[in-house]
């Protein structure tokens, strides 16, 4: 589990393995659950937990940039936390999401891909590409943003 769950900044939560985490998400008292696949089953635990589910997978299969631009839309507002990002493994939409975001908070690429590389443990040249090349001025960020960025 030590593994599969990463802070990026309380309280924006990232985590890897779905059935892994139900404590978790009971013990931050998560408001928001941000998944980047098909929301089955965590429609029905979002609903009998009161948390607001974001699913952006009914519209992306592979990471897109209308994929990463709409999850990090969500993560700068301030209204959804405390907020939980995840996928079925943790490995490529979320990695790849998160390392866009952290590319918006200016952090260099080399330790952007070790980060990617430690909580993915798979890794998919094509998204270490995606995230280098990604344009970070094609984020809309909102005027009142969370403190760590």
């Amino acid at each position: 589990l030590g593994r599969s769950i990463g802070s990026c900044v309380a309280p924006l939560f990232v985590f890897a393995h779905w059935c892994c985490f139900k404590t978790f998400v009971s013990e931050m008292a998560i408001f928001s659950l941000l998944t980047c696949i098909p929301p089955t089953p965590r429609k029905q635990f979002a609903e009998e937990n009161t948390i607001n589910l974001v699913h952006l997978g009914k519209k992306h299969v592979t990471v897109s940039e209308e994929m990463v631009l709409e999850a990090l839309d969500i993560i700068l507002r301030l209204g959804s936390f405390p907020l939980l990002v995840c996928c079925k493994l943790g490995r490529h939409h979320t990695g790849t999401v998160i390392g866009c975001l952290r590319k918006l908070q200016r952090w260099n690429l080399t330790s952007i891909f070790e980060e990617y590389r430690r909580y993915g443990r798979k890794v998919r040249l094509i998204n270490e590409q995606f995230i280098e090349f990604f344009d970070v001025d094609m984020v809309e960020v909102p005027s009142v943003v969370p403190p760590w960025l």
